[in-house]
């Protein structure tokens, strides 16, 4: 899946606080892709995820 390799993604993993991670931050909060990449992962991915990006 796209989010998986989403250079977005990797620009917030480089630098949170930089506008285009601001930006990705921001857009996983809506993203229906997003939201299907996250179902689409085991448990503890998914916690894994959540925990790195503190989601809810």
């Amino acid at each position: 899946m796209a989010c998986a390799n989403c250079k977005l993604r990797a620009q917030y993993d480089k630098n949170p606080k930089s506008l285009i991670g601001r930006i990705w931050r921001f857009h996983i909060n809506f993203c229906p892709g997003w939201k299907s990449y996250i179902k689409s992962l085991s448990e503890e991915e998914r916690i894994a995820i959540k925990e790195k990006y503190n989601l809810k």
